[in-house]
């Protein structure tokens, strides 16, 4: 969270957007806020569920998870052949060794047609403690939170719903920030916080704008890392990331012989360990005679482990290392940004502030609304739209950079382009509408 001056440079707002652009920036503002809000506020409810999934796993996955802890595990080889043992027809796919005493291991398996599954074994007895459908190691009540945060579980129709949603949040920003803080000298003193004994709609501007302007810098970051994972603006970032060589590298490996006989996944392991990987661990099994074993580093916190190793799967030496000091920038902040944003990066902490931005943001969309139900006229009906008309007092060079950065973020954030046109296709209709009614009620 970033700190503003509660007096800001007005002649930088002014440079930024002229008087004349104000009523423009006040309608798009107030369009995008009360159409898109919505599918922000869902948003913010499902991703603060999604927040807490390693806490909410940990509480409904604890029998699967963990295990009596006892004195000496059993080799890990034996682990994994016992899972073997239970789901024959399966093949092996990764090992995720235990990173507590009174942890389980997790033998992640595959078979044609079906999805992964995960058995997680007792590493003292080898006992099989059950097993669970996995996406990616996720377990189910994680991927199903996932989902429900990124697409409603309404599949491709959904994801539209996630993406306008974060591709309109900068324009409500920045919307918002022009006209908070481009507001007349006088009315400064309640730009950071709430101040005085406003009532009504002065009061609820008050909040809205304040709390707009200490979460602008948060919800602008998570708009950015939740783009990426998007369908269409995450499609514009992966060209971008390949024309900036700034994607995740690959473990590369030295050829390898095949031999007579390979290493138990315990001695893959340890020459992992002993080239400085630091735990949590998972290991690729080797998917074919020639291939490697890959042991990774899944840390989802700071500072970030995402070190990998190949090792000979018949000598027991190292084939290849990638560390991730190695990764081009653009890979790193991309992924401290996602982990930033699925609440991990920072631990239970990161999950907190999550949570307080999400229901900061519920209550910033409700004072919004609350401030346009105040508009309304004493005699009912809705409150009335801000004015049209500020184009007209436009200068040419400034409708030329707007038009362009619109075609810009148009190309950018391909869902906001298409509901930035229904938007002006509304208005413009509406106006027409509002213009034969005003004729013909001249002519009566």
């Amino acid at each position: 969270m970033t700190l503003i001056s509660p007096a800001p440079d007005r002649a930088l707002v002014r440079a930024i957007a002229p008087s004349a652009v104000r009523p423009l920036v006040k309608r798009m503002h107030f369009y995008a806020g009360l159409f898109v809000a919505p599918l922000l506020a869902l948003l913010c409810l499902t991703g603060l569920a999604y927040a807490f999934t390693p806490e909410l796993d940990a509480a409904v996955y604890a029998h699967e998870f963990t295990a009596p802890a006892q004195e000496t595990p059993r080799p890990l080889a034996a682990q994994v052949a016992a899972a073997e043992a239970a789901h024959p027809q399966w093949t092996v796919e990764s090992v995720a060794p235990p990173t507590k005493p009174d942890r389980t291991t997790a033998v992640t398996m595959t078979a044609p047609g079906m999805s992964d599954r995960t058995v997680y074994v007792d590493p003292y007895t080898a006992g099989i403690r059950g097993v669970l459908s996995t996406v990616n190691g996720r377990p189910p009540l994680q991927e199903w939170l996932r989902e429900l945060h990124g697409n409603l579980h309404g599949g491709t129709v959904g994801r539209w719903y996630s993406e306008t949603a974060a591709s309109w949040l900068p324009i409500l920003i920045g919307g918002g920030l022009v006209l908070w803080l481009g507001r007349r000298r006088g009315a400064r003193s309640s730009r950071l916080v709430p101040t005085g004994r406003r009532a009504g709609r002065a009061r609820s501007r008050a909040w809205h704008g304040c709390l707009g302007l200490w979460l602008a810098l948060g919800l602008a970051g998570l708009s950015a890392t939740g783009l990426t994972w998007s369908h269409y603006a995450g499609a514009r970032f992966e060209r971008l990331v390949t024309a900036a060589d700034g994607h995740t590298p690959e473990l590369k490996s030295s050829p390898i012989t095949a031999g007579a006989r390979t290493i138990p996944v315990d001695a893959a392991l340890a020459t992992a360990r002993q080239a400085g990987l630091r735990e949590p661990l998972s290991i690729t099994v080797p998917d074919g005679p020639t291939a490697p074993y890959t042991i990774s580093e899944t840390g989802q916190s700071w500072p970030i482990h995402r070190d990998q190793v190949g090792v000979d799967p018949y000598r027991g030496q190292l084939t290849g290392r990638l560390d991730f000091a190695d990764y081009p920038l653009l890979a790193k902040l991309t992924t401290i940004g996602i982990l930033a944003h699925q609440g991990t990066l920072f631990g239970l902490p990161n999950a907190i502030a999550l949570a307080v931005f999400a229901v900061a943001t519920l209550a910033l969309i409700g004072f919004g609304y609350r401030m346009w139900w105040q508009r309304r006229p004493a005699a009912g009906g809705l409150p009335p739209t801000p004015a049209r008309g500020g184009w007209r007092s436009i200068r040419p060079a400034t409708a030329a950079i707007g038009v362009a950065l619109a075609v810009l973020l148009a190309w950018a954030l391909p869902l906001l382009g298409v509901t930035l046109a229904g938007f002006l296709c509304y208005d413009v209709l509406r106006a027409l509408v509002l213009g034969i009614q005003a004729g013909g009620n001249e002519g009566r």
